[in-house]
């Protein structure tokens, strides 16, 4: 007999949190940090984004790991709630707090990203790193917008899942990733305006990636420069081609 639909959820959270649980133990994606060598400009756009007006606000860090970017958002003078669904993680996190005295303005909590706790409106800006392509993410995008306030935002950094020759290596390297993660399609962006009123996605990483195995060499630097400026140009260009890029810097507002 086929699962239940919540039946389903129950089992797919616990393999994550399995999975996430060894992976912060062991580190299992080690052999995947390479290919970060490329996401400079990505993950800078990130940070601006979420880092650039949190004083004096409440912050959600959706998936928060070990800490992701916690303290430096409560460092700013944001108040940060963590959530992650690895005990291991928040363990760990809760532990960093303490030792960085931040303890007072981090809290970290083990909860399902799914149906969170949080009364509505609770956030001024949720932000997250490689989450999304964990959830459900029609759970996901309606939990995310009932928790923003009517002027907040989240802000999130995403894997998409159309380049050929990156889905290869997925397929080859199944013990770094979930059973039930799904790199974001162009469909799975279209799906947030059923949430949001503001969806601006930018995207990432694309003739870059060719640049990975000189990442410590001289030439990494003047190179990443070039392929950066022809990924910008070519994907203006031929919009087609954004679903090819490997990360997207995702923005959504209610």
């Amino acid at each position: 007999m086929p699962l239940s639909h919540e039946g389903h959820h129950h089992d797919r959270l616990e393999s994550e949190a399995e999975f996430f649980d060894r992976s912060y133990a062991t580190d299992v994606r080690a052999g995947a940090s390479r290919f970060y060598s490329v996401t400079i400009s990505s993950e800078r756009h990130y940070r601006q984004s979420v880092l650039e007006h949190v004083r004096g606000k409440t912050v959600l860090e959706y998936g928060c790991g070990t800490g992701s970017s916690a303290f430096e958002i409560a460092r700013l003078g944001g108040r940060v709630v963590g959530v992650d669904i690895s005990p291991v993680a928040i363990e760990k996190a809760r532990e960093q707090a303490a030792q960085e005295g931040l303890s007072d303005r981090v809290e970290f909590l083990v909860m399902d990203a799914e149906e969170l706790s949080f009364d509505d409106a609770s956030f001024d800006i949720v932000a997250g790193s490689g989450i999304l392509h964990h959830l459900d993410l029609e759970r996901g995008y309606d939990e995310i917008a009932r928790l923003l306030t009517p002027r907040g935002v989240a802000v999130f950094f995403e894997p998409l899942g159309h380049n050929p020759l990156i889905n290869w290596y997925r397929n080859r390297t199944p013990h770094m990733r979930t059973p039930d993660e799904h790199p974001l399609l162009m469909s799975d962006l279209k799906r947030a305006g059923g949430s949001f009123s503001s969806v601006e996605v930018s995207f990432y990483h694309l003739f870059s990636l060719a640049i990975v195995p000189l990442r410590s060499t001289p030439l990494f630097k003047p190179l990443y420069a070039l392929t950066e400026g022809i990924d910008r140009v070519v994907m203006t260009i031929i919009p087609p081609l954004r679903a090819w890029a490997w990360c997207a810097v995702i923005e959504l507002r209610k």
